[in-house]
C-alpha cells in the first residue's frame, strides 16, 4: 500500500524535523516506482522504503544536507552499474531513479496535514509540483475532487490539471513527470486508504483482518453476534459494526472504491447480504464458498462476472491463514489491475 498513509500519520503525531523523499521519475527498472515515498527524521528514524536497501543509507545522508540547507533538491541515482565504481554497491538494478527530497517546514507540514484530512474524509487529491530550479511552496498545488485547492500556488490553474484529477482511473492513475504548457510538473494521485468491509466475524476472519491490517487497508468487520464481533477478537480492525445486514448496509455509505467480502458461513444471512449488495457499485465483491453455493444464494441464477466466486486466487489454499492470503492476493490484483466489469444480473 502507499507509504503516504504511514508518513502522514507520523507527521501528524510528531514535530520532529524531517525530510520527505519521493521517487518522481524512473528510467528503466527499479524496486519502487514513481510516487513511492519515505520519511527521514532528524533523530534517524525512517518510515517506509524506496529500494531494497540500496538507496536508504545514501538518502539519509542527503536528507541531513537538505535539512541543513532548508530547500528541496532532486538527486539522481544510477542503478545500472554492476560494479562498485559507481555511487552504489553493485546492485545492478538496471534503472535510473530521480528522488525529490523536501524538508518539512511549517508551511509544508500544514499542507501535508490538510492532505491527511482530505484523505481521511475519503476524498481523492491530485498533487502538482512545478519543477523549477527553486522548489519552494509557490510551486505546490493540491486539487481535491470536491473542488477545493490548497498549497502555495498563486498562478492560474491549468485546465489539464483539473482534467487529470477527474479522469484518473481509481487506484491506477500513474504518477510521474508530465509537461503542461511547456513546464515540467511532478504529478501524484492520492487515493483514500482502500476500505475492506468484511461481513462475518467467525474465527477464519481473524487472519484476513490481521494480514489486511499489515497491508494498510482500512478494515471494517460487521456481524450480528456481539460475542464474535468484538475488540478482543479483532484488535486490528479500524471499526466494528454490530447489527443485522439491513441495519448495517445503509450505514456503510458504500462507494465504487470499496472492497467487500462476505464470509458469515450462514446461508440465509449470506443470501440477505448478497441481495443488499448485488446492485451496489463496488470495486470488489467476493463471497466465500463453492461456486455452486453462490448460485444457490442467487436463486440458481447465473453468477455475474463482477462477483468473485469462489473468492481468492487459485493457490490450493488450506486453512484460514492460507485462504486469507489467497483472498488478499486477489484483492491486491484487483486493486492494481482494475475492477471487473459490471453487467446486469441475469
Amino acid at each position: 500500500m502507499d507509504d503516504i498513509y504511514r508518513v502522514l500519520k507520523v507527521i501528524s503525531e510528531s514535530n520532529t524535523k524531517s525530510v520527505l523523499a519521493t521517487i518522481i521519475h524512473v528510467e528503466g527498472s527499479a524496486y519502487r516506482k514513481e510516487g513511492a515515498c519515505m520519511l527521514f527524521q532528524d533523530d534517524g528514524t525512517q518510515i517506509g522504503v524506496l529500494s531494497g536497501g540500496c538507496l536508504e543509507e545514501d538518502l539519509a545522508i542527503k536528507a541531513q544536507e537538505v535539512l541543513r540547507e532548508g530547500c528541496a533538491k532532486t538527486f539522481v541515482f544510477d542503478m545500472k552499474h554492476e560494479d562498485d565504481l559507481s555511487w552504489g554497491q553493485g546492485t545492478g538494478c538496471n534503472g535510473i531513479i530521480h528522488v525529490l527530497l523536501e524538508p518539512i517546514n511549517e508551511k509544508f507540514r500544514e499542507y501535508l496535514l490538510t492532505l491527511k484530512d482530505r484523505l481521511d474524509r475519503r476524498e481523492r487529491v491530485l498533487l502538482a509540483r512545478k519543477l523549477t530550479a527553486q522548489s519552494d511552496e509557490k510551486n505546490l498545488l493540491f486539487l481535491t475532487e470536491s473542488g477545493s485547492t490548497f498549497g502555495g500556488w498563486k498562478e492560474e490553474i491549468p485546465q489539464k490539471l483539473r482534467d487529470l484529477l477527474h479522469s484518473s482511473i481509481p487506484f491506477k492513475a500513474i504518477s510521474g513527470i508530465q509537461t503542461i504548457s511547456d513546464v515540467p510538473f511532478y504529478i501524484h494521485h492520492y487515493w483514500p486508504k482502500p476500505r475492506l468491509i468484511i461481513f462475518g466475524a467467525n474465527p477464519d476472519t481473524k487472519p484476513l483482518v490481521s494480514f489486511a491490517h499489515q497491508l494498510g487497508f482500512l478494515i471494517i468487520v460487521t456481524d450480528w453476534r456481539p460475542v464474535l464481533c468484538n475488540r478482543e477478537h479483532f484488535p486490528d480492525a479500524d471499526q466494528l459494526m454490530i447489527g443485522f445486514p439491513e441495519e448495517i448496509v445503509p450505514k456503510l455509505s458504500l462507494t465504487p472504491y470499496d472492497f467487500v467480502v462476505i464470509m458469515t458461513h450462514h446461508f440465509r444471512r449470506d443470501q440477505e447480504i448478497l441481495s443488499l449488495l448485488i446492485n451496489k457499485k463496488l470495486y470488489y465483491l467476493g463471497i466465500l464458498g463453492p461456486r455452486r453455493r453462490t448460485e444457490r444464494l442467487l436463486g440458481n441464477q447465473v453468477i455475474p462476472p463482477f462477483l468473485h466466486s469462489p473468492i481468492g486466487l487459485a493457490i490450493s489454499a488450506r486453512g484460514p491463514e492460507e485462504i486469507a492470503i489467497s483472498v488478499l492476493a486477489e484483492i491486491i490484483h484487483t486493486l492494481r489491475n482494475g475492477s471487473k466489469e459490471r453487467t446486469a444480473l441475469l
